[in-house]
């Protein structure tokens, strides 16, 4: 009978074990409601004089796309830039990339020291692309396919896994269903 006292301390600690699990855990897929779906309109700026900018045809036009959310503040975005070398170096797949909320002096400043692995860059400076597009931070990565149908949502660095267990089987479906 003493065991039903030490039910409710059991319980609370499955609860904070779940709780900390979900917050170690990389959220590669979450619940984006844009998977399996065309992908969200897009007309901004590009970055600076020195960049094209890019727009809803691109990212329709017959060829996979990587399209990867950044900001030159983004601790994490720094990190993920081998991976974002790596995505550059492929023949198969178009790279952009999307400045959040952020400066162009800035983020011009932020490649210039990590390097500039992306086709073109568009600048969402108020961040209503990142509303649209359902991104709750930065970086924030999307595989969309030749037809511009939204095929991967990765939330979080490209890092560690993330890029060969994740993100390239996903440029590989989206190959196959586009």
């Amino acid at each position: 009978m003493r065991w039903l006292y030490l039910l409710p301390a059991i319980l609370f600690a499955g609860l904070v074990a779940v709780f900390a699990l979900s917050l170690v855990q990389p959220s590669a897929t979450g619940p984006s409601p844009l998977l399996d779906k065309p992908a969200p309109k897009l007309m901004l700026p590009g970055l600076d004089a020195k960049t094209t900018a890019f727009g809803s045809k691109d990212l329709a036009s017959g060829h996979v796309t990587v399209l990867n959310f950044w900001a030159s503040w983004c601790v994490p975005c720094r990190a993920e830039a081998p991976a974002l070398e790596q995505l550059a170096a492929r023949k198969d797949i178009a790279l952009y990339g999307l400045v959040y909320k952020d400066t162009p002096e800035k983020a011009r400043a932020f490649l210039d020291e990590t390097g500039n692995p992306y086709r073109s860059i568009d600048l969402d400076a108020d961040g209503r692309a990142g509303i649209d597009w359902g991104i709750t931070g930065v970086p924030e990565t999307f595989v969309i396919d030749g037809r511009g149908i939204v095929r991967l949502h990765y939330e979080g660095p490209l890092v560690g896994s993330a890029l060969t267990d994740i993100v390239l089987p996903a440029i590989s479906r989206a190959r196959d269903e586009g």
